[in-house]
């Protein structure tokens, strides 16, 4: 990894979601870590330390409202920026998403312009 590579952690629990964003990611130059488990993605965060977290709101396991706030929580993650991923953005989910702190929502299916421009306006 350059010294200049960022890391991103994708978090979805749709695999076609993953190897796409996964694919539009790397090709522009980013260090992915993927997984479809919300989890595990407390122990991930605390292990790779990524530098932005893309992370969808309705995995079956974990809410991605309550991993976000879990992270804001905790000191050693708190500044970590993260964009939600939802296929329904609805008015419930952004408010959730806002009361975990300053995050982004981005709507599913994202493209690839919408994807790398919300990821350079947070990084």
């Amino acid at each position: 990894m350059s010294a200049n590579q960022k890391k991103i952690l994708l978090v979805d629990d749709e695999p076609e979601v993953l190897e796409h964003l996964s694919n539009i990611l790397q090709r522009n130059g980013f260090e992915v870590i993927s997984t479809a488990n919300g989890t595990e993605v407390i122990e991930l965060v605390k292990k790779e330390a990524p530098d932005l977290i893309i992370l969808d709101i309705l995995l079956p396991d974990k809410p991605g409202d309550e991993i976000a706030g879990e992270l804001t929580e905790d000191p050693d993650t708190a500044g970590i920026p993260i964009i939600f991923l939802t296929g329904v953005v609805t008015k419930e989910e952004i408010a959730s998403a806002e009361k975990c702190g300053r995050h982004y929502v981005l709507a599913k299916p994202v493209t690839k312009e919408t994807i790398l421009s919300t990821i350079e306006k947070v990084l």
